[in-house]
């Protein structure tokens, strides 16, 4: 990379920002995947991923949990970062062997009576739509306790798991490798129309898994995709979970997700029902938000609706 003109802050802030440049999608893929080889990133994808900020979009939010539905927010922030494809980490020195990847952090808060809950995941997934994502991680806070999980593509799917439920514990095991639900919502941003479809093998989201109490695994799942227009739907139906989930986006670049809606049996013995969580889009802001954070910056919550 051609650095020898910039000044030691700008160097800096190349390592520590969360977005990269777009020298740095031209490198290798992960080793256990090397045979793949990256689509070409179109020079509308680099302007827009690669401007050195990030896509803020907020949503109105109802939760299904415990047989109710809750009112909240959600956020999805999505970025492109320099990724360091042996210690799955950000990458802060980027070098030959960076991979440039499009991540999301996907984040919901809502109340459930008098305590909260707090719904984080990062999706780590190669800009180059070649392999599977390198890195997925769900946390999920609320007064009772927290729960982590962390899902490493490598030669096989690592899981590790930390759970203050007994039956949940302490989780470290591999699965084969298999299509993730995390993933798929940056397969759609990047490109659309290679998503799968049909009968599939998948794991579904850690978020969803965690919060039903769910064995980490590959599920059935039927995929199909609505035909083009102003917007489309990815519509995921898993039959033994008597689960679907629907992803409603633009039909043109750059695929903003305009919503979504999810259905399965929740609540516990004779108060579970069949409940429909549904994200509806407010506002979208693209901003180095990382740059946002002295207490002026707070009036750029009022620009996403956030409480």
């Amino acid at each position: 990379m051609r650095l020898n003109y910039l000044i030691p802050v700008i160097i800096l802030a190349l390592f520590w920002n969360c977005t990269e440049t777009p020298e740095q999608s031209e490198v290798v893929d992960a080793p256990e995947e090397a045979a793949a080889k990256p689509f070409p990133l179109s020079a509308e994808f680099r302007s827009y991923w690669y401007a050195g900020q990030a896509e803020l979009t907020s949503y109105e939010l109802s939760q299904a949990r415990y047989g109710e539905l809750r009112d909240g927010e959600a956020v999805l922030i999505y970025v492109t970062e320099p990724f360091d494809p042996v210690k799955q980490v950000k990458d802060d020195r980027t070098d030959s062997s960076t991979v440039s990847v499009l991540k999301l952090n996907r984040t919901k808060k809502f109340l459930t009576g008098l305590y909260p809950y707090s719904i984080m995941s990062s999706i780590f997934y190669p800009v180059g739509d070649h392999m599977g994502a390198s890195k997925i991680s769900t946390s999920v806070q609320e007064w009772c306790g927290h729960v982590y999980t962390q899902l490493n593509r490598r030669d096989s799917l690592q899981v590790i798991g930390h759970s203050y439920f007994e039956s949940e514990g302490e989780q470290d095991f591999k699965l084969p490798l298999e299509i993730t639900e995390d993933e798929l919502w940056m397969r759609l941003r990047i490109a659309p129309e290679r998503l799968p479809l049909g009968e599939l093998r998948a794991v579904p989201s850690l978020e969803y898994l965690r919060l039903k109490h769910q064995p980490i695994r590959a599920y059935t799942v039927q995929a199909t995709l609505s035909d083009p227009g102003a917007q489309r739907t990815y519509t995921l139906t898993y039959p033994e979970l008597n689960r679907t989930l629907q992803i409603h986006f633009e039909g043109e670049f750059p695929y903003g997700i305009k919503g979504w809606s999810e259905t399965y049996p929740d609540g516990f013995g004779a108060g579970a029902k069949m409940l429909t969580t549904t994200a509806t889009r407010k506002n979208r802001l693209l901003t180095p938000y990382w740059t946002k954070n002295s207490n002026a910056d707070v009036i750029l919550r009022d620009s996403l609706g956030l409480d």
